[in-house]
C-alpha cells in the first residue's frame, strides 16, 4: 500500500537519497504522489493485495521482475508480508545482489491449521529468497528463530529496533497549542476532569479491541469521568470485531470512535494514557509516538511493546488477551494519579535515548554500506 511508503517510512527515502538513488514501489494512490513530492524520489506502481490471490500475485511478481531487470538495483529492500514475498522472489530471479526484507510483525502467529502451515511455508520461502532478514525488534528475532524460519546468520536488528525510528521534533506535546486542545475537547465533549484513554491503530480484533472495549465498558459504569478515544481505520473485511463489541461502541457515549486522523498529535495531547492491548507487533510505532508525547502506556506483553515499556516505570505491561487485567490496569491509572504522573518523566526521555529517527537511519545506512 502506498501509505506504507508515505507513513511507515516517512523521511527515510529522502535521507538515503543523499547516498543512493532511491526508487519507491507500491500500489497506486494519492499517498504515492505524496511520496514523490515529500521524499523527492522516483516511483513505480505495482498493485499488490494483502490476501492470498495467486493470479494477481504472479502478475505483480512479473512486474517487479521487469522493473528490477530494467533498473538493475544494488539493493532491494522490502517491507510488509506480501511485498516481501513477491519482492524477494522477483529480486532473486532478476539477480539483485542484496535482497533485504524487514519483518515488522508476523500476522501468521494468530492463524492455525492448514492456513498456518501454508503461511509458514511462504514465510520460509521469502527468507530463502532474501540475503538478509531485518526483524524490527529483538523479540521478533527470537520468534523467527524459535519457528525455524531461517538461521541466525541471516538476521540483524537495526539499532535498538524499529523500522524507521521516530521524529522526536514532530511527536512533541509542545507542538499542539492550548487553544487547539481546548477546541478538540469541546468538539468531542470531553471535560477537563475526564481521564482519557486513547487507542491508535487499526480497529480490528488482532489489536485487542474486543478486550479493550469490553474492559472500558465495565470501567465506565464505575467511573463516570473517563473517556476512550479510538483513533484509526476499520478493516471489517479482513479482521472484524465481535458484533457485541460493535454494539458497545455504538451505545456507550464515553467511547469516541473518530476514525482515521492524518495528524494524531492533538488527540494524544488531550489524552492521559495509551491503551494498546495488541496480540502481536513487530515494533509498535504508536507506542513510540505516544511515549514521545509523554503518555504512560498500557501495553500487552509482546515483543516490541515490552522493549519500549518497562513495567511501572513508563507504563504497565499486561498479559495478552486478558480483559480483566486490562481493566485492572486502567482502573489503576484512574485510582493512582500520583503513580501515573510519576511515569511521565520516563516516557519521552527513553525514546530520545534509543529511537531517535536519524539514529535509526544512520544505523541502517551503515548496514547498507557494509553489506557483503
Amino acid at each position: 500500500m502506498p501509505s506504507s511508503l508515505r507513513t511507515l517510512l516517512k523521511g527515510q527515502s529522502r535521507f538515503m537519497s543523499q547516498y543512493y538513488e532511491v526508487i519507491g514501489i507500491s500500489g497506486d494512490g494519492d499517498a504515492l504522489a505524496e511520496v514523490r513530492a515529500n521524499e523527492g524520489i522516483k516511483t513505480h506502481v505495482v498493485e499488490m493485495t494483502r490476501t492470498i490471490t495467486p493470479i494477481k500475485d504472479l502478475k505483480a511478481t512479473y512486474q517487479l521482475y521487469k522493473i528490477f531487470k530494467a533498473e538493475r538495483p544494488e539493493i532491494v529492500h522490502t517491507h510488509t508480508p506480501k511485498a516481501g514475498t513477491l519482492g524477494m522472489l522477483a529480486a532473486k530471479l532478476a539477480g539483485v545482489p542484496y535482497r533485504l526484507h524487514t519483518i515488522a510483525g508476523l500476522p501468521l502467529l494468530e492463524v492455525s491449521g492448514k492456513k498456518r502451515m501454508l503461511l509458514d511455508a511462504v514465510e520460509k520461502f521469502t527468507y530463502r529468497c532474501a540475503t538478509h532478514i531485518l526483524p524490527n525488534s529483538l523479540g521478533l528475532e527470537n520468534i523467527i528463530l524459535e519457528n525455524n524460519y531461517t538461521n541466525a546468520k541471516k538476521l540483524t536488528v537495526i539499532g535498538n529496533g524499529s523500522s524507521n525510528g521516530i521524529n522526536t521534533k514532530h511527536y512533541d506535546a509542545s507542538t499542539v497549542t492550548e487553544a487547539q486542545k481546548s477546541a478538540l475537547r469541546k468538539d468531542l465533549g470531553i471535560s477537563e476532569n475526564d481521564l482519557v484513554f486513547i487507542f491508535i491503530g487499526r480497529i480490528v480484533k488482532d489489536k485487542g479491541i474486543n478486550e479493550l472495549v469490553h474492559a472500558f465498558d465495565n470501567l465506565s459504569t464505575k467511573n463516570t469521568n473517563c473517556k476512550l478515544l479510538l483513533v484509526g481505520p476499520r478493516e471489517t473485511h479482513l479482521d472484524p470485531l465481535l458484533p457485541e463489541t460493535e454494539a458497545i461502541i455504538a451505545k456507550n457515549n464515553a467511547i469516541l470512535a473518530v476514525g482515521v486522523q492524518k495528524d494524531i498529535r492533538p488527540y494524544v495531547t488531550i489524552s492521559h494514557v495509551l491503551t494498546f492491548p495488541s496480540y502481536r507487533e513487530g515494533f509498535p510505532n504508536v507506542v513510540l509516538q505516544c511515549s514521545c508525547m509523554e503518555l504512560p502506556c498500557i501495553v500487552s506483553n509482546i515483543n516490541g511493546c515490552n522493549e519500549v515499556i518497562e513495567h511501572q516505570l513508563n507504563g504497565l505491561i499486561i498479559p495478552v488477551k486478558d480483559q480483566n487485567t486490562l481493566e485492572d490496569a486502567m482502573q489503576f491509572m484512574i485510582d493512582h494519579p500520583v503513580e501515573r504522573k510519576a511515569m511521565i518523566p520516563h516516557t519521552r526521555s527513553r525514546i530520545l535515548e534509543r529511537y531517535e529517527q536519524e539514529y535509526v537511519w544512520n544505523e541502517l545506512l551503515n548496514f547498507y554500506q557494509n553489506l557483503d
